[in-house]
């Protein structure tokens, strides 16, 4: 009988990897998984949300980040496309623990991580206010909000939303700009 002996990684290997990994890598329960590079559109929608979130929030006590800052949540470290922190974090930070929003463009391969254990994951967060999920194969943005009850309301093409933590509304064209969809 072969036995496959798990190496557990603590929390300082893992911070300390990844200050020297050209791999990101999300921690969950003590073991690192890759992750795998985004698409070109997948890196655009990200940079289009964060990009309304940053001139929203200019002069601002809050701040956007985009997919290198890592979120912990107990001893698990997340990697969100991006995020809104409002406390004062240190210019050498490598995670938060506070943010308000959480925003994952999801892929083909992540979209059920994403929507199930990832989304169990980041309702664990107290300061956790809202969780958006927006597909990159259609136009089609899911949010999520603590105030209802974490119930899911969806958008698509031609309708805005309305991030409460923040206070910004933001068309589901904002969203997608850049992006060209064949019918």
């Amino acid at each position: 009988m072969n036995i496959v002996k798990k190496y557990h990684l603590s929390e300082q290997e893992y911070l300390q990897g990844e200050l020297q990994s050209q791999i990101k890598h999300e921690l969950v329960n003590g073991e690192a998984f890759a992750m795998v590079g985004p698409s070109s559109a997948h890196n655009v929608i990200s940079l289009n949300i964060a990009g309304l979130l940053h001139i929203h929030l200019k002069g601002k006590p809050c701040r956007p980040y985009i997919n290198d800052m890592k979120v912990k949540i107990a001893e698990n470290y997340h990697y969100p496309d991006v995020l809104v922190d409002c406390s004062k974090i240190s210019n050498d930070a490598y995670f938060v623990e506070t943010p308000i929003l959480l925003v994952e463009v999801l892929s083909s391969s992540t979209k059920n991580y994403d929507k199930t254990f990832k989304l169990q994951q980041y309702k664990n967060i107290p300061t956790l206010q809202e969780y958006v999920m927006i597909e990159q194969e259609t136009q089609l943005v899911e949010v999520l909000s603590r105030l209802d009850g974490w119930q899911a309301h969806y958008y698509e093409l031609g309708e805005t939303f309305r991030l409460e933590s923040v206070g910004l509304t933001i068309s589901v064209a904002e969203v997608y700009e850049g992006i060209t969809y064949t019918l």
